[in-house]
Parts: structure tokens; sequence; C-alpha cells
């Protein structure tokens, strides 16, 4: 049976915490950027949590990395 390999896709988009969850980027922040608000462009540059019902399936798919 060959190893499994982590998605490295998904290796470059999230990183873990040191309790455990997973943050990711937030969409929205590439262009069209005068059609949002200020505070829209503030808040959408933080990190956000991946929701728990996500977390599992993204175990399988991170599966070697710690």
């Amino acid at each position: 049976m060959p190893k499994m390999r982590s998605h490295s896709g998904t290796k470059k988009r999230l990183t873990i915490t040191a309790t455990g969850k997973v943050r990711r980027g937030q969409a929205g922040n590439r262009h069209l950027a005068p059609g949002k608000t200020q505070k829209q462009t503030r808040q959408i540059r933080k990190f956000a949590l991946v929701s728990t019902s996500d977390k599992r399936h993204l175990k399988q798919i991170l599966s070697n990395i710690k």
C-alpha cells in the first residue's frame, strides 16, 4: 500500500494553530476593492477559522502535517 500524501494545494492555503484549530485566509481581498467599504477590507485581512464540520474532512487531506 502506498503512503498517504497530504494535499499540497491545501498545505499552502491552511495553517494549523497550536491548539489544533485550522486557520484560513478570507475571500474577497484580491480585486474590486473600491466597491467595498474600508471596514470590509480591514476585516478581510484577518484570518478566519475553518468550521468544525469541515475540519474533520481536512484532517484526512492534511494527514501528514502535525
